[in-house]
């Protein structure tokens, strides 16, 4: 009952944002329809499970996300340095990186965060390791993307 609590205070908040009607009732009672339209195939598929609501990462998810924009940033440069050089050094590689987060929402974070980050790419998820495409020797750091995985265990640790 909680998850749907959750999805429904989602879905209205989402609703009101995206729509900006908060003073036309039939517009209201639209959204409304919508969103219990929307709660009920959530809760008919199945899909209202820890995975498909993952409360356990909150609110550490938040400081996670400003630490990963920062490194988004970071890669960004070294990745547009490479792009603008007149002969790039570029070094493709394949590795391997440990796999820490034990939910498989950590995991898809985790695959995700690596993926988005410029330079690195998941190419598959592995129960404990992920293989890594990286384009330099630079972003090949297995050091640093551990890392990136041990905070993503960390925010399911506070569960």
């Amino acid at each position: 009952m909680g998850r749907i609590l959750v999805l429904v205070a989602a879905l209205t908040a989402l609703w009101l944002l995206l729509s900006g009607y908060y003073d036309k009732p039939l517009l209201l009672a639209f959204g409304a329809g919508s969103v219990a339209f929307a709660t009920w195939l959530a809760h008919r598929a199945g899909v209202l499970d820890a995975d498909g609501i993952p409360g356990g990462v909150f609110p550490g998810i938040f400081g996670y996300w400003l630490w990963l924009i920062a490194e988004i940033g970071k890669t960004n440069i070294i990745v547009a340095r490479h792009a603008l050089a007149v002969e790039p050094k570029l070094s493709p590689k394949l590795f391997f990186v440990p796999n820490p987060p034990r939910s498989s929402v950590g995991k898809v974070i985790f695959g995700n965060s690596i993926t988005m980050t410029p330079g690195t790419v998941t190419v598959d998820l592995r129960e404990d390791e992920i293989l890594v495409h990286g384009l330099t020797e630079d972003l090949a750091d297995v050091a640093g993307i551990k890392a990136m995985g041990e905070r993503v265990a960390k925010i399911e640790r506070r569960r």
